[in-house]
């Protein structure tokens, strides 16, 4: 079970051109914003990457705007968790547990998932927030992800799950934020 206390979100590359490409790309935007705007008022760490984003552009609008209290860090290798200030921000948040989100899901959200699962992390992949340019590479992505022990979600199940209870001071503006 996903606690508050001990989760975090990770946002991998959603960036330029290549975020409007993908499987299902207005979904998983949409989805994206959902997520971001509920781990914020649930006041989870958000660490975001952008892969070279002199080469692949900023990341979309959308999120950016979601964004703007952080900077996003940029990284060059495909597992984000190589880049020290990526590895960094993410132990210094002290949380387990990670939502990981993005683009592609069959390269940088795998090989990122593969390093914080190596690094004896939890990993649950947001498969509602996650694409790549073909919906076999996600597929494929997702099924190795499970059996390398990543767990699989949803925005409505993970924000459900940080809830815990309608009684949660957060759960109607979660609620207004799904439906």
């Amino acid at each position: 079970m996903l606690h508050p206390e001990n989760t975090g979100l990770i946002i991998i590359d959603v960036q330029g051109k290549l975020a409007r490409i993908v499987y299902e790309s207005e979904k998983l935007v949409s989805n994206l914003e959902k997520l971001i705007r509920g781990c914020q008022i649930l006041k989870l760490p958000i660490v975001w990457a952008e892969q070279n984003p002199a080469g692949l552009g900023q990341t979309i609008p959308e999120l950016e705007k979601l964004l703007v209290n952080q900077k996003a860090i940029e990284k060059f290798s495909f597992n984000a968790f190589e880049n020290d200030l990526f590895k960094e921000a993410v132990l210094q948040s002290n949380r387990k547990k990670w939502i990981v989100c993005g683009i592609e899901t069959h390269i940088c959200v795998y090989q990122t998932s593969i390093g914080l699962l190596t690094s004896n992390f939890e990993v649950e992949i947001a498969a509602d927030c996650v694409s790549s340019r073909l919906k076999e590479n996600k597929i494929l992505a997702l099924n190795k992800l499970q059996k390398k022990g990543a767990s699989l979600t949803s925005v409505e199940m993970c924000l459900y799950e940080l809830l815990a209870s309608s009684k949660n001071e957060n759960f109607k503006e979660i609620l207004t934020l799904i439906k």
